[in-house]
């Protein structure tokens, strides 16, 4: 099946495809529950939501690979472009799969460190929290099914809307004022998506992906809406320099959030970027676009990486290596660009920033869990001051350790496999700036991790003892994504079978 053959499939209700309804529904579920029955349910309702949401996207998966073709589901049997239509292909699966595992991981962390003080358990913030985790669970499903290009605008919104206050969740002025930069932010790239999507409709009349991808929109108006609605997204992303929102947002915010806004929530807007670029930009106009991206994005690791080696406190420290490790996402345009035989999904490329996207979601979420199991024990996250916190924390300086191979890109993890394919694509390709710049962001990145590995690993003249003693089962879920991010790497590749689903015609996973 061609891109354009796989775009349409979203456009026909597959037998599968009553489980993309579920996906953004059972979350909303919770949250209406949750209201109704208060706070003392709140964290018992979100785990069993939790529990099930992970069994729907399993379910997807499942049924993905049985078929091995896209899912569709179009709402009240309306067509496009009068209707809305959902749909998913391998890699929107694997999104599905992986926003689950790491929302489980969140999840059992928060239920864990809300249970720590039972005066607060069934508190604002707690409950807060948990409607808000669920808003987000919702709206990245939509974000990954939708084919309305309005629709994916509202998931946008309800994205943004329920991150911006778990920024500021402590209600501390520094992290208000960080929540309001975000939603300055956040605002500005709704406006400009909005105005482009606006521009889109008006030239072309529909909005639907599948549709918009089978007509030849060639026209100025065309390249202007995507430009509008590409730089709108960036700045959601954070990608430098549209990124001094982000550290101290992302910095500041309770260690389950900022695991929750770094590994989920600037993947959606990249996501739409990928989509854009592939599936309604003509080729001109991609070919073009690629190039800037893959610009900002080097600009991205490399200068964000070097303000990250120079942070005093961790949490901040893992921010800035958030922008930069999402830089890696955006050089994946150019060298992914395809032939005239060969389209972008079937490159290795494609699937190295396949790899990326996953493994970076899991070993971002690890850090952040495992730096606020170190500021729960410590009350600060100062790296000078943090000396020997490895024999007091080990589970948790493990888990930084190995989410830390991750991002510097060493074996066996998911890390090194995607940077392996992103590089070996660079060098082939002829890009040798990308492929320089691949090398060094890893070095860098060595620069930083190691920074905390020797912090962990240090005697200190006085031993470091805990201010409050932080149980074991705490810090199992940081041990669990980082252990998750090492063993992508050790996923067969062909490139990966399963990403290509619904793109191409139906192949057995065992060949390339």
């Amino acid at each position: 099946m061609t891109a354009l053959a796989a775009a349409a499939a979203a456009d026909t209700t597959t037998p599968g495809g009553f489980l993309l309804v579920l996906a953004v529904i059972l979350p909303v579920i919770a949250i209406l529950a949750m209201v109704a029955f208060g706070p003392r349910q709140t964290g018992r309702l979100a785990i069993i939501t939790i529990g099930a949401g992970v069994a729907v996207a399993v379910a997807i998966v499942a049924e993905l690979l049985r078929t091995e073709a896209a899912l569709g589901f179009v709402v009240g049997n309306w067509q496009p472009p009068l209707g809305l239509a959902l749909g998913a292909d391998g890699l929107s699966a694997a999104m599905l799969a992986m926003t689950a595992l790491v929302i489980a991981a969140i999840g059992f962390f928060a239920h864990v460190q809300h249970g720590l003080d039972p005066a607060t358990r069934h508190g604002r913030a707690p409950t807060t929290f948990w409607i808000l985790l669920m808003a987000i669970w919702s709206a990245l499903n939509a974000v990954f099914i939708g084919e309305d290009l309005f629709n994916l605008y509202v998931a946008l919104e309800l994205l943004t809307f329920a991150a911006v206050p778990l920024v500021c969740l402590d209600g501390r002025a520094e992290t208000v004022a960080a929540a309001l930069r975000y939603l300055l932010f956040a605002l500005l790239g709704s406006l400009l998506y909005l105005l482009g999507t606006a521009l889109i409709y008006g030239s072309f009349g529909t909005l639907d992906i599948g549709q918009l991808s089978a007509m030849d929109i060639q026209e100025p108006g065309a390249s202007v809406a995507l430009a509008l609605m590409i730089a709108g997204l960036l700045a959601k992303a954070a990608l430098f320099p549209l990124h001094i929102w982000l550290p101290p947002a992302h910095a500041g915010a309770p260690a389950a959030a900022s695991a929750v806004l770094s590994a989920l929530v600037i993947k959606a807007p990249f996501f739409l970027i990928l989509r854009l670029v592939l599936d309604v930009a003509p080729p001109g106009f991609a070919a073009h676009a690629g190039q800037v991206l893959a610009i900002f994005g080097a600009a991205s690791i490399l200068f964000c990486s070097l303000v990250a080696l120079r942070q005093a406190r961790l949490k901040l420290m893992i921010a800035y290596s958030t922008v930069a490790q999402i830089g890696y996402l955006f050089i994946v345009f150019p060298l992914a660009a395809g032939t005239g035989t060969l389209p972008p999904w079937e490159t290795i490329a494609w699937t190295g920033g396949a790899l990326q996207l996953i493994s970076h979601a899991l070993a971002k979420a690890a850090m952040f869990l495992a730096a606020g199991a170190i500021a729960e024990a410590f009350g600060h996250d100062r790296i000078a001051d943090l000396g020997g916190f490895g024999r007091a924390l080990p589970i948790s300086a493990t888990a930084f350790g190995l989410a830390g191979m991750s991002l510097m890109g060493l074996p066996p993890s998911g890390g090194f496999v995607a940077k392996c394919l992103l590089l070996t694509a660079a060098v082939t390709g002829g890009h040798p700036f990308l492929a320089a710049t691949i090398l060094a962001g890893g070095l860098l990145a060595g620069g930083y991790v190691f920074r905390i590995v020797e912090r962990a690993l240090a005697t200190p003249a006085i031993a470091l003892v805990a201010a409050r003693p932080v149980p074991r089962r705490l810090e199992l879920a940081a041990l669990v994504l980082a252990l998750a991010a090492i063993l992508v790497g050790l996923v067969p590749l062909q490139p990966l079978g399963f990403l290509q689903l619904g793109r191409i015609a139906p192949i057995p996973l065992g060949m390339s």
